[in-house]
């Protein structure tokens, strides 16, 4: 009996230090992030979805804390797909009590990184698992998969320079399913026809990507709940 209990306490202590090991290294990177109350930046947006065609924009992104955040072009007009889609992680890093999963090391971008999984506490959460990989030396988030119960599985890669040492990329690719696409309210959109097409005729299986390239942050000023108001 005490053989087993040894043996069973040998293959269930490492996961248990693997975990709280992680949980720290999440709570570095919550307080790198947590640095960040608001802000606003220029950025050029690319989108790249078969039956969308639009030129390279610039544009105005805007974050405030815990969850606000929107994507504006000229007009005023959110133009992030609906449906519980965001390239901000930041928001994510708002809500406490997340089980935290290891899930191993892999290398991205040059470097090696932990896998994490992030299950939510609330059964009611849009976010059904969020997984990612996190540079242990910067506390940087290189890439996350993200599971939702309205939009499916979307991916997000993150570059960074300048303003990395707050946790804000200087660039993000946004990877997500074509079908799962939800134009917001107010967007103008030429399909490559030049004719209108009902989503019934888009491609279901096919993969679209944002790009949205950052520059001149201005960070922790004041923004008015309003800018957000039509991010719906």
């Amino acid at each position: 009996m005490k053989y087993m209990l040894v043996t069973l306490l040998l293959i269930v202590a490492p996961f248990f230090l693997f975990a709280q090991k992680e949980e720290e290294l999440v709570k570095k990177v919550k307080s790198k992030l947590n640095q960040v109350n608001s802000y606003e930046a220029n950025g050029i947006i690319k989108i790249d979805v078969s039956f969308i065609k639009a030129p390279n924009s610039p544009v105005r992104v805007y974050y405030k804390k815990p969850d606000k955040f929107t994507v504006k072009k000229e007009g005023g007009i959110s133009i992030l797909p609906k449906g519980g889609f965001s390239t901000n992680l930041n928001s994510l890093f708002m809500t406490d009590g997340y089980t935290i999963v290891p899930a191993g090391e892999t290398n991205l971008q040059g470097s090696k990184v932990k896998i994490i999984k992030l299950l939510p506490p609330d059964e009611s959460s849009n976010i059904v698992v969020a997984t990612l990989y996190i540079d242990e030396k910067e506390l940087l988030i290189k890439k996350s998969v993200i599971t939702t119960k309205e939009s499916g599985t979307y991916e997000m890669i993150m570059l960074y320079g300048k303003y990395s040492t707050l946790g804000l990329p200087d660039k993000i690719d946004f990877i997500f399913s074509v079908k799962d696409y939800k134009l917001p309210k107010g967007v103008t959109i030429e399909y490559e026809s030049g004719e209108k097409k009902s989503s019934a005729a888009r491609p279901g299986n096919q993969k679209g990507k944002i790009e949205i390239t950052y520059s001149n942050y201005v960070i922790n000023k004041e923004i008015v709940d309003s800018v957000f108001e039509n991010n719906k």
